[in-house]
């Protein structure tokens, strides 16, 4: 069995199967391993990867494959989420503690939280599993259906209204319900909001997501670091064989008995890999369109795959410096800062990116990965990593070096303007467009998720029906990436549920 792409979905689908006695084979095109979570040397001696330096990640997975065994570490330190603004005022939430705020909202964000809490409880189940067949009335997607019709009852009446109502609202309208203060509704929104193709007043997505996220807080907070290495020390040590450097071209066809059948994938060298089954953690429109062909796809399938919305509107950017820059406020910044003075300003930025322009000023996202880890840079040297909405894929000036300087320029304003002396202490920056991820990662659109995490591209639509349950059109082909159910972030989750599928 091939499994394409060793980051974390791919290698947690390989473990599992290797561990139920299945020979796998793991072919990852880069050098290193973790995909967009893998670690790199940004600079001399400065490293850093493109997804966060922590993550929630589920507790059965790291014990069914024994992570922490393999050198699993935990965040020993609750991560925070900051909001600030130039003055130096923050609003922070550590461990659901939240200050900064007038009493009014603080009991606001008890009420939020309580009805968040409920709502998340109730989908975290519909993660873990395939996601039913609609039409099909098999024992197991019967009972689907109705455990998740079980636990909607099990809200109540009024909370089950809520979920209806809410459910495809824009985040703003939902936050503005609950809240005055306008940076505790930037910092709210901002995980509905990133990864998304979505602003503060579009529908259709950010409630979900939040609601998403919200079920990963219950899991486990991990250093993603130590969290790739373990996955593949116990990938190995299950038997998976890992090859890097071992770009796939395409995935062999031939016709079955049944139809259309994998017999294996293609290296770029040339190399013939035979394989009776082929897992993608790659994205549905590369495994699809560019590994398998059009050639061997029914066109309404090919048509759907075509239509999935995945342009990335984030951008990342690294900063080594020689110094920790002194933010007003804050006596260490630690945690997520967010620099958004309010939703409006999100909103603004996401209608220059609409229209393909970069963001007058930049909304962004800081950590110092390098705080809680201290490997990342030279020793009392440090990392900045942010995260930039809204920066858009396709730039009206195509991402020309003239237009990279200025959305730097403009991201090292902002960040001046909370951390006046920063300037002084960059030694070197990396700043990667969705343009640069798309190339660097082989991410169609640069987008983190492989689609937009939207009503009408999550559960049975993710990515399409007719592959939704990880299983394609293809005998022997299945999917096990970000583009699956549930979706996106380091969780392992699509992982997990496509080896049981396979298995089963």
């Amino acid at each position: 069995m091939v499994v394409i792409g060793a980051g974390h979905n791919g290698l947690v689908c390989a473990t599992y199967l290797a561990k139920r006695g299945q020979r796998v084979l793991v072919t990852e095109a880069r050098e290193g391993i973790g995909g967009l979570a893998g670690s790199y040397e940004f600079h001399s001696e400065f490293h850093a990867n493109l997804a966060s330096h922590v993550t929630h990640f589920p507790v059965s997975i790291s014990r069914d494959l024994s992570l922490e065994k393999h050198g699993l570490r935990a965040v020993t330190t609750a991560p925070s989420l900051t909001w600030l603004t130039s003055s130096g005022a923050s609003v922070r939430l550590v461990e659901g503690v939240l200050s900064g705020v007038e009493a009014s909202d603080a009991r606001s964000y008890e009420k939020y939280e309580r009805l968040m809490g409920r709502l998340a409880s109730m989908l975290a189940p519909f993660w873990l599993k395939t996601v039913p067949r609609i039409g099909n009335n098999s024992f197991s997607d019967i009972l689907s259906f109705a455990k998740l019709g079980l636990g909607m009852r099990l809200l109540g009446k009024d909370d089950m209204r809520e979920f209806l109502r809410i459910v495809a609202l824009p985040i703003r309208d939902f936050l503005d319900e609950y809240f005055d203060h306008p940076g505790l509704k930037a910092m709210l929104a901002w995980d509905a909001l990133i990864g998304a193709s979505q602003a503060p007043r579009s529908p259709n997505n950010s409630v979900i997501q939040s609601l998403y996220r919200s079920a990963n807080k219950t899991m486990k907070t991990l250093d993603v670091d130590s969290l790739i290495a373990a996955l593949d020390a116990s990938a190995r040590a299950s038997g998976v064989e890992i090859r890097s450097r071992s770009r796939v071209a395409r995935v062999l066809i031939e016709p079955g008995s049944h139809g259309l059948r994998t017999v294996g994938v293609e290296l770029v060298n040339g190399e013939t890999i035979r394989a009776n089954r082929v897992v993608s953690s790659a994205d549905p429109k590369t495994t699809f369109l560019n590994l398998v062909g059009g050639q061997w796809l029914e066109i309404e399938f090919a048509g759907r795959i075509n239509r999935i919305r995945d342009r990335g509107l984030v951008s990342k950017l690294h900063l080594a410096l020689r110094a920790l820059p002194n933010f007003k406020g804050l006596k260490e910044p630690d945690g997520r800062l967010i620099l958004a003075p309010d939703m409006d300003a999100m909103e603004w930025a996401f209608d220059d990116a609409k229209y393909g322009g970069i963001p007058e000023t930049p909304v962004m996202e800081v950590t110092m990965p390098s705080l809680a880890n201290a490997v990342r840079a030279p020793q009392g040297q440090h990392v900045l990593s942010a995260n930039i909405l809204y920066t858009p894929f396709r730039q009206i000036d195509d991402w020309s070096d003239t237009a990279r300087a200025q959305l730097l320029n403009r991201c090292m304003r902002v960040l001046e303007t909370y951390a006046p002396d920063i300037g002084e202490f960059v030694v070197a920056s990396e700043l990667l467009t969705p343009v640069d991820l798309a190339r660097r990662f082989g991410v169609s659109g640069g987008h983190w998720h492989h689609g937009d995490m939207a009503l009408d591209q999550l559960i049975m639509m993710r990515p399409t029906y007719g592959a939704a349950q990880y299983g394609t059109p293809i005998e022997g082909l299945f999917l096990c990436g970000a583009g699956s159910h549930p979706g996106g972030d380091l969780t392992g989750i699509p992982g997990h549920n496509a080896a049981k599928e396979i298995l089963s």
